[in-house]
C-alpha cells in the first residue's frame, strides 16, 4: 500500500484548476483522513511563497502528523545535476529535478504531480530511473494524483 508520497507544487495549484481540483480534491482529502503522509520539502514550501495566498494556506491546512519534511542535501543536489548532465531534462528544470533526487533519496513509495512536461512524461521517466539505476538509487514511480489510487474500487 502506498504510503509516503512526495508532492511537487503542481499537486497545490491543481487544487485551484478546473482540469485537475477533482482528483487533487480527492487526493488531499486521503491525506487529510490519515491514509498517507505526503513528503514536502523545502524547495516546494519556497516556491509556494510565490504562490497566492490560498495556495500557500492549503498547505497550512493539514495535520502536521501527516507532513514529512525533508531538505535538499547534498547528495540530491548532486543527484539532480545529474539528471540534467545526462540531458533527461534542460538546466531550467534544475528545481523539477531537485524534486524528483529528493523524493528518490527519501524512498518515497511515488511521487505525485502533474507537470507533464518534466516530471509525469514517459521520456522523462525512464530518463531520471536510468540515472537512479545507473547510481545504485531505487526507480521512483512517478503519477498524477488521480493515478494513485483505486478510486471507488478499493476492497
Amino acid at each position: 500500500m502506498i504510503k509516503r508520497i512526495y508532492i511537487d507544487t503542481s499537486v497545490f495549484g491543481g487544487n485551484f484548476d478546473e482540469e485537475f481540483s477533482t482528483d487533487t480534491i480527492t487526493f488531499f482529502d486521503r491525506v487529510r483522513n490519515g491514509e498517507i503522509t505526503i513528503i514536502v520539502s523545502d524547495i516546494l514550501e519556497a516556491e509556494l511563497l510565490g504562490a497566492p495566498d490560498f495556495v500557500r494556506q492549503l498547505l497550512d491546512s493539514f495535520s502536521n502528523e501527516f507532513i514529512e519534511r525533508v531538505r535538499l542535501s547534498k547528495d540530491a543536489s548532486e543527484l539532480a545535476d545529474k539528471y540534467i548532465e545526462a540531458k533527461v531534462v534542460g538546466k531550467t528544470s534544475k528545481a523539477d529535478c531537485q524534486h524528483i533526487a529528493m523524493a528518490t533519496l527519501c524512498h518515497a513509495d511515488v511521487l505525485v504531480s502533474w507537470n507533464f512536461k518534466h516530471i509525469v512524461n514517459l521520456n522523462r521517466i525512464r530518463g531520471y530511473n536510468g540515472i537512479n539505476f545507473q547510481n545504485g538509487h531505487q526507480m521512483i514511480e512517478k503519477r498524477t494524483p488521480k493515478e494513485i489510487f483505486n478510486y471507488g474500487n478499493e476492497e
